[in-house]
């Protein structure tokens, strides 16, 4: 069972949206990209700021369609989302203290999708570092240790997480001595995430229901972004907006998103609210170097399920 119903309308919207995707770019197999695309009906059960009880929340029916939705894919930066959730548990738990370089870090991790800010997180959240090759006790303490993300994952009871890894962190060129042994000979042991479970956590922090009211509003406004041209870095590699689902919407248009991309992967997920429309949430993972190379796939897809949105009642 997914947290969303599965809806026949959405499936007769969804399906020519895959169709046209396929039709415009041959290079696009149809096991390269996945998609979770849901809806939300009035009375909007988000941004509550708390005025549901998780178990309310989970409860309210919400409609969706997915393609793909729970093949395991290198989810590239927008593991940095689970991060973001998991820092914010060990915070609200006391189980760590923030400081100022924590702060930068959880909003560089974000905002502009540093892996070097993303290093120190990790290193925060697990208690280890990288560095040379260890011995094999050490290494086994080491390896228990990187798991923890991935145990309280699990302990949310989320049948969408059963099968992904969160242990790694993101790199420019890739990972060197124990961080390279970790990921196994055939990199076997990497980031593995499906749309629905990036999906479900999406769901969650607009529904003020991941962590705490309060933890998930801060989540909020750490993956709010602006869609003004004039408010896009130009000092980064990708600025998230531009070829992703933000590049095609109304400046009127509201949109928390974390994107993804490396040679030959490029995914957005996003919660995105355009007036007079149904609020809905977006996740799309497209792979393959050709693909991957390409800044109109996901402006593309954005625009017809914009389009679909426009339709419905």
């Amino acid at each position: 069972m997914f947290f969303f119903k599965q809806d026949k309308q959405l499936e007769q919207l969804g399906n020519p949206i895959l169709e046209a995707t396929w039709a415009e770019f041959p290079t696009l197999a149809r096991n390269q990209i996945a998609i979770t695309w849901i809806i939300y009906e009035p009375p909007v059960p988000v941004n509550t700021g708390g005025a549901l009880t998780p178990d309310a929340f989970w409860k309210h029916p919400v409609r969706g369609f997915t393609y793909r939705g729970m093949e395991r894919i290198y989810p590239a930066s927008v593991v940095k989302l689970f991060y973001l959730l998991a820092i914010h548990e060990w915070l609200e738990k006391g189980m760590i203290e923030t400081s100022a370089e924590l702060e930068r870090a959880m909003r560089d991790m974000i905002v502009d999708s540093s892996n070097d800010a993303t290093s120190l997180i990790v290193d925060v959240l697990t208690g280890t570092t990288s560095g040379p090759e260890l011995p094999p006790g050490p290494f086994e303490t080491w390896k228990k240790q990187r798991h923890i993300v991935n145990r309280y994952l699990q302990s949310l009871a989320w049948e969408e997480l059963h099968t992904v890894n969160v242990c790694h962190k993101t790199w420019g060129d890739g990972p060197y001595g124990r961080e390279r042994a970790f990921y196994g000979e055939l990199l076997e042991n990497r980031n593995m995430l499906t749309t629905n479970a990036i999906a479900r956590l999406l769901h969650a922090i607009v529904g003020g229901v991941a962590v705490s009211p309060r933890r998930s509003q801060e989540m909020m406004n750490i993956m709010k972004r602006s869609l003004n041209p004039e408010d896009l870095p130009k000092d980064v590699e990708e600025d998230q907006i531009t070829g992703f689902f933000g590049g095609i919407l109304p400046q009127s248009a509201k949109i928390w998103s974390k994107a993804g991309w490396t040679s030959s992967v490029f995914h957005d997920a996003a919660y995105i609210e355009i007036p007079d429309k149904h609020p809905y949430l977006l996740v799309v993972f497209t792979e393959g170097k050709e693909n991957a190379k390409s800044r109109e796939i996901l402006p593309f897809v954005s625009q017809q399920v914009m389009e679909a949105v426009s339709s419905l009642e």
